[in-house]
């Protein structure tokens, strides 16, 4: 009597999830923007498109990324992801969703530390981008900008600059991630580049 002990590996095939994640962080940062640039009053309606495309769209796309064994695309989409969870609550804490208590203690300089932390990790994904196409590195440096004018204008300084600029950046995060959103899936269901995503900016993979 005989035992088969060999162990089977199955793979399930997973369809790029890069446009849907760009399509989500292209949403969340248009409607964004235009609460910045004063196009629409507070941020009320900006909330459901941060939690949903935002947060849910890219953490969803990292997941599957990390499934497709994408370390860029997983970490990225995921800290993406949870940031806009964190930054859909901290608008909800400071309406007093969570109460009074809650609302009353917010203190506006501690959300900079966060953006400030994101912008020292953006830059480590910004040195990857560069490797990757121009699309991923151009969309990443604007996310810099964004998150350090982020960090300076919660901290106060710089005076109205900062915020400004972080519109204007947030808004060609928008436009540039559409179009990466686009050429991705565009390019995977021709199977050929349809909509070019540029060359990488360095040859440091080689």
């Amino acid at each position: 009597m005989s035992t088969n002990n060999s162990t089977q590996h199955v793979q399930i095939s997973l369809a790029d999830p890069t446009p849907l994640g760009l399509f989500g962080l292209a949403v969340v940062t248009m409607v964004a923007s235009a609460q910045k640039m004063g196009i629409v009053s507070d941020v009320s309606w900006v909330l459901p498109w941060a939690l949903m495309c935002g947060s849910f769209a890219q953490i969803l796309a990292g997941i599957l990324d990390y499934c497709h064994k994408n370390i860029f695309g997983g970490t990225i989409f995921c800290a993406f992801g949870f940031f806009w969870s964190a930054v859909g609550m901290s608008w909800m804490i400071k309406a007093g969703t969570f109460g009074t208590a809650l609302a009353a203690g917010v203190d506006g300089k501690a959300i900079g530390f966060a953006f400030f932390a994101y912008f020292l990790f953006a830059c480590i994904g910004t040195i990857a981008a560069s490797s990757a196409n121009l699309f991923l590195f151009s969309d990443m440096v604007l996310i810099d900008v964004l998150l350090l004018c982020l960090a300076l204008d919660a901290w106060g300084i710089g005076g109205h600059a900062p915020h400004a600029i972080a519109a204007y950046a947030e808004m060609g995060i928008s436009l540039l991630s559409l179009y990466g959103a686009g050429a991705s899936f565009l390019n995977n269901f021709y199977g050929r580049t349809f909509w070019p995503v540029g060359a990488p900016v360095n040859n440091w993979k080689q």
